[in-house]
């Protein structure tokens, strides 16, 4: 099954670039904004034991959950950023904390044939988005984010330290 692919070394290189989407719901959305928010929470998140980004929300917009990722509750949310000020790790990066954001639909049950997603076919950035078969492989830093998704992405991973 196909994926949509994103590659967040190239994102982040390239922070300034707006990628059109077709999803009628959030045609001003800049496509992948809300992927790389879902993304970088999900593999790139040093799941802090305190998470300062959470006590720091006024609206208690953002919240761990048990697996230690975080999610967003976006209707809350009131892009106030003092979520990405307080991430000690730079995780959270303001430009995609937007006050109003849909979630994609990665074009499912909108795509014919070989077509492919509008943010695809117009990315200006060669490698950023793709949509395409990929297997999950951690030696090469692809990852899998729920079943649609597929990131290229340094994985974080907590690692306990031995007390002497």
């Amino acid at each position: 099954m196909k994926k949509l692919f994103i590659d967040l070394e190239v994102c982040r290189k390239h922070p300034e670039v707006a990628v059109p989407c077709s999803y009628f719901y959030h045609p001003d959305n800049k496509g992948v904004i809300s992927l790389r928010e879902l993304a970088a929470f999900a593999i790139i998140c040093r799941q802090c034991d305190e998470a300062p980004c959470v006590k720091s929300c006024p609206q208690d917009a953002l919240e761990k959950q048990e697996d230690g990722t975080l999610k967003r509750y976006n209707m809350l949310c009131i892009s106030c950023k003092s979520c990405a000020y307080a991430c000690p790790f730079g995780t959270i990066i303001p430009e995609v904390i937007p006050y109003a954001v849909s979630q994609c639909d990665y074009c499912l049950d909108r795509l014919e044939g070989p077509e492919e997603p509008l943010c695809v076919q117009q990315c200006p950035v060669g490698g950023m988005v793709d949509y395409r078969e990929v297997e999950e492989d951690p030696e090469k830093d692809i990852y899998f984010v729920g079943e649609h998704l597929a990131v290229h992405a340094r994985h974080w991973e907590k690692v306990e330290a031995e007390v002497k």
